[in-house]
């Protein structure tokens, strides 16, 4: 047996505090010696945070990356585990996004990126150079390329990311240059259903490639990103870890890389592959390390976990059903990118919004709630709970047409959290607000709309909200879903309003399906009181959401079909028959006609909204997934 422990890190890194991200990698690093960690992987761009983006132009942010990675490997040096960490490095004309070989105190090697992502959220081209096959360059004294390393474990390969996801990454002739360890150094973004597209693929690149691949995960928000950690280690398509996710830390396993050289010896297809390989180009060049490594003698052969066997695997359940696994990954992520965002910045003193008794608010209050109780580690239990509603003030501001029953919802819901609840109404402004209004229209002139007097109500809340947040330091929460927010429903000036968009990027019917998810986890009546009133934003008598726009699983199966799928309108209404064969066909065809007029005319709209956190393939931020021209005319969809 060949036994080595892999130790996988999952980082909270923040962009550009490089001493506090090594601080924490310095701890983890410790942590995992102490453990007998043979071989420790951190995560991508884990020195100067992801995604850096543009500030990797600045030299002194590159410069500073190097200075820590140094650090790092002086504090280290007394250690015997191998790391590997993930930064900028800067090579004349070429900024490479690389991961940093470190072992003994000494930095021994470069691995640039060579699979860079231009897409979605991704705009790594946009300031990287690519690695490249056997490219061999110098950084300041310490190679820079493409190399595998030898030590007295095994043979090791390195990528970054994006690497991974292709099949014909550098992993292919790494392995085939006899890499038995492949460090994957990943900053993978939470979106809705990666984990078991993480897990499914790394699996198969393992299995495909007769490896051992080490996947480790940044942790934590930055901007709109949230990262949700989770490594992985799988040798050669067997699963050996899974590490926690949406939390920062490290898990470690045992294998035998002796099996992974009988695997290779059994599996005639991969030594088929391998021959053509060797026929057709030249091996990637190792270096071969002679310091010792850490001790191994005392690692033990990986038994199967408790209540599996070598053949079997647990009996027991799932906990949980694929649909309340993914509304609590998106729970947690969204609680983890407001603290985050919160913590990082450090701008803020409190959490604060406006709350109308409406589905929306409510989700955002409740998410706010987690983050908060994220934000108060060192409690626990009421305690903690406590102390998160401690620090959210939320305001209901009626109008002539708020409703009791929304104003009773909020106010139990406020009381089940603990959190400040305030009424302020807006009924007296309102007034002064037409009369203004009428006033700049001019004598004779035309009477307010009916939809400017909503939106007057709209933007006396959001005002009153920035005002308060002004004065105390607050972070006011915008409290829109991304379903209103594709076909404008919303008022620039009143609800798109706030400093961060929590849930801007989850479909109406997402946001109700959680709403139940945390009910039935939680049990707090004031979830039940707000989902028993009707959904509309009271700025008319008798208003309703999917009475003034489509019933709300359509209005989603659009925003799907034509955003996602980029089906024309007249394609989207074909889909829809499909999708609710017992709605009449032609009402189908004129709510998708409705929905493409408004969600193009709607555009200007989303550019003026706040930052908002990124949970899936789509969302609504221009800079991010779905970018399109706020100036457009639509003659391309046969209009």
């Amino acid at each position: 047996m060949r036994l080595v422990k892999i130790g996988v890190a999952s980082v909270n890194a923040t962009v550009g505090a490089v001493r506090s991200n090594v601080d924490r990698c310095i701890r983890l690093a410790t942590a995992m010696a102490e453990d007998d960690v043979t071989l420790a992987v951190f995560p991508e761009q884990v020195v100067g945070g992801y995604a850096a983006e543009d500030l990797v132009q600045w030299q002194a942010f590159v410069d500073s990356q190097r200075r820590e990675l140094e650090r790092f490997a002086a504090e280290t040096a007394r250690l015997r585990t191998v790391f590997v960490l993930g930064l900028t490095v800067g090579v004349e004309g070429d900024l490479f996004n690389v991961g940093a070989l470190v072992h003994g105190g000494e930095i021994l090697a470069f691995v640039p990126k060579e699979k860079l992502p231009t897409y979605n959220v991704f705009y790594e081209s946009r300031v990287f150079s690519r690695g490249m096959p056997r490219m061999d360059r110098e950084a300041r004294g310490v190679f820079c390329g493409d190399r595998i390393f030898q030590f007295d474990f095994g043979i090791v390969a390195i990528e970054v990311c994006e690497d991974i996801w292709s099949p014909d990454g550098p992993m292919r002739r790494r392995c085939y240059s006899d890499a038995e360890i492949v460090c994957n150094l990943s900053a993978s973004p939470f979106r809705a259903g990666i984990v078991g597209t993480r897990r499914e693929m790394i699996a198969t690149r393992a299995a495909d490639n007769q490896c051992t691949i080490a996947y480790a995960n940044l942790v934590g928000g930055n901007d709109g990103l949230v990262f949700d950690g989770g490594g992985f280690v799988n040798q050669n398509g067997r699963p050996m870890l899974e590490a926690a996710r949406f939390r920062e830390g490290y898990a470690a396993t045992v294998v035998d890389l002796d099996r992974t050289v009988r695997s290779r010896r059994e599996a005639s297809t991969w030594r088929s592959d391998l021959e053509t390989f060797r026929r057709e180009q030249k091996p990637v060049p190792v270096q071969v390390m002679h310091e010792k490594t850490a001790d191994r003698s005392k690692l033990r052969y990986p038994a199967p976990p408790p209540g599996t066997s070598f053949f079997l695997p647990s009996a027991s359940l799932p906990a949980k059903t694929p649909r309340d696994e993914l509304l609590d990954d998106f729970h947690d992520a969204l609680a983890l990118g407001v603290a985050d965002y919160y913590r990082k910045i450090g701008a803020f003193r409190r959490i604060g919004l406006a709350l109308s008794g409406g589905r929306d608010s409510l989700l955002t209050l409740l998410i706010a709630h987690r983050a908060a109780e994220l934000l108060h580690p060192e409690l626990e239990g009421a305690a903690r709970r406590e102390a998160a509603g401690r620090m959210i003030s939320a305001f209901y501001m009626p109008s002539r047409y708020s409703s009791d029953a929304t104003q009773n919802a909020a106010a139990r819901i406020c009381a089940d959290l603990g959190v400040s609840f305030m009424v302020v109404p807006i009924e007296d402004a309102f007034v002064r607000e037409l009369e203004a209004t009428r006033t700049l229209l001019g004598p004779g002139g035309p009477e307010p709309t009916e939809l400017t007097k909503q939106n007057v109500q709209a933007r006396i809340r959001g005002q009153r909200m920035w005002n308060w947040s002004n004065t105390s330091g607050a972070l006011f929460l915008q409290t829109g879903n991304m379903s209103e927010k594709a076909l404008g429903y919303t008022t620039v000036g009143g609800d798109l309003e706030g400093a961060f968009s929590v849930i801007a990027n989850l479909p109406k019917t997402v946001v109700i399906a959680m709403l139940e998810r945390l009910e039935k986890r939680f049990g707090y009546p004031g979830i039940r009181a707000t989902l028993e009133t009707t959904a509309g934003p009271e700025l008319a008598a008798n208003q309703s959401g999917e009475a003034e726009l489509m019933p709300f699983e359509v209005l989603d199966a659009c925003l799907y079909l034509y955003g996602a799928e980029k089906l024309a309108p007249n394609e989207v209404a074909l889909a829809l028959t499909s999708v609710f064969p017992d709605r009449d066909p032609a009402t189908l065809t004129a709510w998708a006609e409705k929905f493409a007029r408004l969600f193009t005319q709607s555009i200007f709209k989303w550019v003026q909204s706040p930052l908002a956190i990124h949970l899936g393939s789509l969302d609504l931020d221009r800079e991010r997934a779905l970018q399109l021209p706020v100036v457009q005319r639509t003659e391309w969809k046969g209009e």
